[in-house]
């Protein structure tokens, strides 16, 4: 059977009548009997009881009838359902991102997208920036927030779009602060307060350069870092400082993760600026991932 059969049967079982139901339909009445029967021989059954003067449902037709409108109404969604995935206003976008992201431009951007499409199915996955070009690398997922390795080291396969320029700030225990072990000045914390505590710090593999970018923080100073503990989660590293384990130098965003027994400070001085982006491959077409794009434009979050 196919859907031209069926318009003509739920036609007929409106009207309960050949003659009227073939002009509705545009055509004359013995190829309108000739597809219910057609029909009914395929189904096994008969649809309509039918006389010279009278024409009713079957009991089987009867209950058949809302069955067919169903998929018939199916059908006919089929062209805008077509348009809103040709347009990205329908369909899915997967995004993935660091976790200093969710501090910074995710929430706002998530907000948003979410506002303007919200019948695209948007998945979120966190992980550290080489999990993210890896997996992307592999055809998984539509787009990356990540921190970007030296420009001259992204695969070519890639698009990069810098996102947002954040400073540094040190993340320090509270009691140290109260103890009078750190001693800010002014709301900044000295360099060499920051050279001499130990430090929870990103491992270099998994964010090349904010791992970078910290420890040469300290090769300006003629110092090295004495890196008590390494961590992936910055949430993680925002537990261990507030359990009095080392300081933490961390984007501004992360003033937003409030803990308990943890201050944020600013850094003497010009601090080191930790760049957060969109990377996606150059081989999408996807179309929610163009509206992702287009956002992200639109937005100047940089």
């Amino acid at each position: 059977m196919n859907a031209r059969q069926l318009k003509h049967f739920l036609t007929v079982a409106e009207t309960l009548h050949f003659g009227r139901a073939a002009e509705l339909l545009g055509m004359t009445q013995p190829p309108l009997s000739q597809s219910i029967m057609s029909l009914e021989q395929e189904l096994g059954a008969p649809l309509f009881l039918r006389s010279r003067r009278h024409v009713e449902l079957t009991p089987f037709g009867a209950q058949w009838a809302p069955h067919v409108a169903s998929a018939i109404a199916d059908l006919e969604t089929l062209p805008e359902i077509a348009a809103r995935l040709i347009e990205g206003r329908a369909g899915s976008l997967s995004l993935s991102f660091v976790s200093t992201a969710d501090y910074s431009v995710l929430p706002v951007l998530v907000h948003r997208f979410r506002q303007l499409y919200p019948d695209v199915n948007l998945s979120l996955t966190e992980a550290t920036s080489d999990k993210q070009t890896a997996a992307l690398s592999n055809g998984v997922g539509h787009a990356g927030i990540i921190i970007p390795p030296n420009r001259e080291r992204l695969p070519q396969e890639f698009f990069y779009r810098r996102l947002i320029r954040e400073p540094l700030v040190a993340a320090v225990p509270e009691s140290w602060i109260n103890e009078k072990r750190l001693n800010p000045v002014g709301g900044q914390l000295k360099a060499e307060d920051v050279i001499a505590s130990p430090l929870i710090v990103f491992p270099r593999d998994a964010a090349p350069l904010f791992h970078d970018l910290v420890t040469e923080y300290y090769a300006a100073r003629g110092a090295s870092a004495d890196v008590i503990q390494h961590a992936i989660q910055m949430q993680t590293i925002i537990s261990l400082v507030s359990a009095g384990m080392g300081i933490a130098l961390v984007p501004r965003s992360l003033r937003h993760l409030a803990r308990t027994g943890v201050r944020y400070i600013d850094l003497e001085g010009a601090a080191p600026e930790l760049e957060t982006g969109l990377i996606w491959r150059r081989d999408d077409n996807s179309s929610t991932l163009a509206n992702l794009l287009e956002l992200v434009e639109e937005m100047k979050l940089d």
